[in-house]
């Protein structure tokens, strides 16, 4: 898989947890691996974004597993015909992987690094945040 999309399942791990170090390192991350930067200013907002097919299907596959545990026949079936069957073990395992890494950064309050920001918008305070649902950009 690609290192742009897995940017885009960190960015949306990362965002779902609200953490503030992974977010910091992953957004810059992100945008030097290609993801556009209104992308990455939807996700960190929770705004509705349009993506490309490839894209779509690995926002979708990390948001639908953060939110419910599971993932759509649609969305699993989208990213096993792209990378394969070894490439929806690897998101899974990206996206489980990121998920103790935020969850460890904000249970042990790590800091950032003296003198930054991590650019993450102050949403839901304390609580998961919920990502609206992707849309596919047309004639893809």
């Amino acid at each position: 898989m690609p290192k742009r999309l897995k940017e885009l399942a960190i960015l949306v791990t990362g965002r779902r947890y609200s953490s503030k170090v992974e977010w910091w390192v992953h957004a810059r991350e992100a945008e030097a691996a290609g993801i556009d930067k209104a992308v990455i200013e939807a996700i960190n907002t929770a705004a509705s974004v349009e993506l490309a097919d490839d894209e779509w299907a690995v926002y979708e596959f990390a948001r639908q597993l953060h939110e419910t545990g599971y993932v759509s026949a649609p969305v699993y079936d989208a990213i096993t015909q792209t990378f394969g069957e070894r490439g929806v073990v690897e998101l899974t395992a990206l996206v489980g992987y990121y998920t103790m890494v935020s969850m460890t950064l904000n249970a042990h309050q790590i800091p950032l690094p003296k003198g930054q920001e991590s650019g993450l918008a102050p949403l839901n305070l304390g609580r998961l945040v919920t990502l609206k649902p992707a849309i596919k950009k047309k004639g893809q």
